[in-house]
């Protein structure tokens, strides 16, 4: 069956108080809209279509080299006049889902339960039951089940009020039979405005069977209008990721303090300690202990090595069986092969650690290749940048760096090589030797300290 899919995004979400357009406000760390565009990408549609308005281009511009089609809609006139923008792109024998890109926690396999359900009827909703449906339109259902009409709260019976069933907004239909509904609209109501959910009355009087769909989770169809609603949205996510995570035998000191800012990978016997923050790709190998306070981006951890609290870890590679922290930083391209120690206060940038090398302490290792068993001092730094260019330090397997050494690239220490402690190393140190470079230290006898001057009266 073709599907074309349409994602109402023109909403300015005046109730955020933001300039961002409402798409573009980030829950779990990434736009409402990109979630959307996530679900149905498992859907493998013909086609998508984003009805865009408030933000100008900012909406498209922030989604460059997604497979979608923009569509301004320059006028907010009603997500009916919103959907009319789209349909005539769309082909007549095409059905249409139409979502809402405020709308992000609805899941992949909740669409395509919906889209299916198109097999048996006309045109299909998503519906919902809530405990306290005020405000809401209620599902009228006939005696056989099928939706007969949906009659909003301020014009329903008090019998009609009772009804928990209420209309999401989500909704699939053929695509000729959608565009004859929406050309039929009209704007006699408070609003002025040509409202989607007219066609459900349409289709219903043409006797089409219309069939509605109820989503068991509300918090799937959970519309963000305002920071609470955003921040609920933030807490469902979490708990969904928590959930996942405890299923899949995770153990989580505390299920509700942990994020998950996109994809997180675990593998058997992983603990993760409390206020941790995954964000972007992480994979975390069998036996990885994460302690609190991390916050781990796009990066991969080894089987067996633990993560001590308050490290920070980006775009990284660690290997098997290491230790990092507490309050380490291992930024863009930090390498760590297995057996790997990184202790506190160190900062590691576009760095190779080989097998069993240590940076214990308080030291930065930047543009460097390091070998296997090596010890780094603390106090170390590699001066990697001449204040217009970074420049490679290469240490090589065995080697002992002597603690507060400054090594000035582009330079390299040779295999099992020692530099003394509080040395300043610019030119390279040979293989199996000590090189030491600093100043020779000298007593000053009868020397007096500086008295500071007394205050004049």
């Amino acid at each position: 069956m073709p599907l074309s899919i349409v994602i109402l995004a023109a909403g300015q979400g005046t109730r955020m108080r933001s300039r961002l357009p409402k798409v573009l406000q980030t829950l779990a760390g990434k736009p409402l809209l990109a979630h959307v565009l996530d679900a149905v990408h498992e859907l493998s549609a013909d086609g998508v279509y984003v009805v865009y308005g408030h933000g100008g281009e900012q909406v498209p511009e922030a989604f460059a080299g997604r497979d979608v089609q923009w569509i301004r809609q320059e006028s907010q006139l009603g997500t009916g006049h919103a959907v009319a923008q789209a349909i005539g792109r769309i082909p007549d024998a095409h059905h249409v889902l139409v979502l809402y890109g405020d709308v992000p926690l609805i899941q992949a396999h909740t669409l395509r339960q919906l889209v299916d359900s198109t097999d048996n009827a006309d045109l299909v909703l998503l519906t919902t039951k809530l405990d306290d449906p005020s405000g809401y339109g209620r599902i009228v259902r006939n005696v056989h089940g099928t939706v007969e009409r949906i009659i909003e709260h301020k014009d329903a019976t008090d019998n009609e009020r009772r009804i928990d069933e209420v209309n999401t907004g989500l909704l699939v239909a053929r695509a000729d039979r959608l565009r004859k509904w929406l050309a039929a609209l009209g704007n006699d109501n408070s609003q002025g405005e040509y409202y989607l959910t007219d066609t459900i009355g349409m289709a219903a009087g043409e006797g089409l069977r219309v069939e509605g769909v109820l989503v068991d989770d509300a918090a799937e169809v959970h519309g963000i209008n305002d920071r609470r609603q955003l921040a609920d949205a933030e807490d469902i996510l979490r708990r969904r990721h928590a959930d996942r995570l405890l299923r899949d035998g995770v153990t989580l000191a505390d299920p509700a303090r942990l994020d998950v800012r996109g994809e997180l990978k675990c593998g058997q016997d992983v603990m993760i300690d409390v206020n941790v923050v995954f964000e972007g790709t992480v994979t975390l190998g069998n036996g990885v202990r994460v302690g609190p306070g991390c916050v781990i981006r796009n990066s991969s951890i080894g089987d067996g090595s633990v993560i001590e609290a308050l490290c920070h870890i980006e775009s990284s590679s660690i290997g098997r069986s290491c230790r990092i922290g507490p309050y380490a930083r291992l930024r863009p391209d930090a390498r760590l092969a297995d057996d790997v120690h990184v202790g506190n206060f160190v900062e590691i940038k576009k760095s190779e650690l080989g097998k069993g090398s240590k940076a214990n302490h308080l030291t930065y290792i930047g543009d460097a290749a390091i070998g296997a068993d090596v010890n780094v001092g603390a106090g170390t730094i590699t001066c990697n940048y001449d204040g217009a260019n970074k420049h490679r330090t290469i240490i090589e397997d065995g080697a002992f760096i002597g603690s507060n050494a400054a090594l000035v690239a582009p330079v390299r220490v040779g295999r099992n090589a020692v530099i003394g402690a509080g040395s300043t190393i610019s030119k390279d140190a040979p293989a199996n030797a000590l090189t030491v470079s600093r100043a020779r230290q000298i007593t000053i006898e009868g020397w007096q300290r500086p008295q500071k001057r007394k205050k004049e009266d």
